[in-house]
């Protein structure tokens, strides 16, 4: 739960909470679930309870965002000769924004720490987008915060075919960015089938113990399917974080960000 991430595409990650349930292939071998039965500080499983975090770790992303405000006053003042970017928050790497288990309350909270911080961009993944729609959509089809990016993960076809749609189809007040993290990518993945399609894609092989190979033919085909669509690409990692041959090393951020 680093303060500065180590994940390519994010500055920041959050995890307002921890704990998750596995809901298909992508998760077999998650290893947010492999860190907490090293850490033994949360049960994973359906039946296990999420485990808050500390008041204090709740603050940090109020310091990020004041860090944020400092830098661009320093700009303003010319102080600084390019504008800093928008830090970007990932939330959440060890659990689920959207979990059915997680108490609503705590969502709500987490959705008041996103309006308190203007100046940091939130990035909300999930593999549960029918429960934004369920839980949340009062908050999302009333007063949609600009800094709010959502996401879906899928790993595969069949997972994108199901999780995107709902993701695409929903209405929210505000425009809002919309991305996939197609990762671990576990097969190949074709975009056609929709319309609609993604502001920016994640692609990324899986890393750690029993790594299961990507085939770069695939993460190559959803390059050019995102340079045809005009989406933007972000290329994370090979399998088992090889080398990346020079042609995929393409990170692309949506709308320039």
């Amino acid at each position: 739960m680093a303060e500065n991430s180590k994940i390519e595409w994010t500055h920041h990650t959050f995890n307002p909470w921890v704990g998750c349930t596995k809901i298909s292939p992508g998760c077999d071998h998650c290893y947010a679930e492999g860190w907490a039965k090293r850490s033994g500080q949360v049960k994973w499983g359906p039946h296990a309870e999420r485990r808050r975090t500390s008041e204090a770790y709740w603050r940090q992303p109020l310091k990020w965002a004041k860090a944020a405000r400092g830098a661009m006053q320093d700009y303003e003042e010319g102080m600084l000769t390019l504008p800093p970017p928008r830090p970007r928050v990932f939330c959440a790497s060890l659990a689920d924004v959207f979990d059915n288990q997680v108490p609503k309350r705590w969502r709500f909270d987490l959705f008041d720490l996103i309006e308190q911080t203007p100046e940091l961009d939130w990035l909300l993944l999930t593999k549960r987008p029918e429960n934004i729609i369920s839980e949340s959509l009062s908050w999302f089809g009333i007063r949609t915060p600009p800094n709010v990016w959502l996401g879906i993960t899928a790993e595969d076809q069949k997972r994108f075919d199901h999780r995107w749609p709902i993701l695409c189809e929903m209405r929210t007040s505000r425009p809002v960015i919309r991305f996939v993290s197609y990762e671990p990518a576990i097969g190949p993945l074709s975009l056609a089938a929709h319309n609609c399609t993604p502001d920016w894609l994640i692609c990324g092989g899986e890393s750690g113990h029993g790594a299961r190979m990507m085939d770069l033919a695939w993460a190559r085909d959803v390059r050019d399917q995102c340079a045809r669509r005009g989406i933007s690409f972000f290329f994370k990692q090979t399998t088992g974080k090889g080398p990346i041959p020079d042609d995929l090393l393409v990170r692309q951020f949506p709308r320039g960000q």
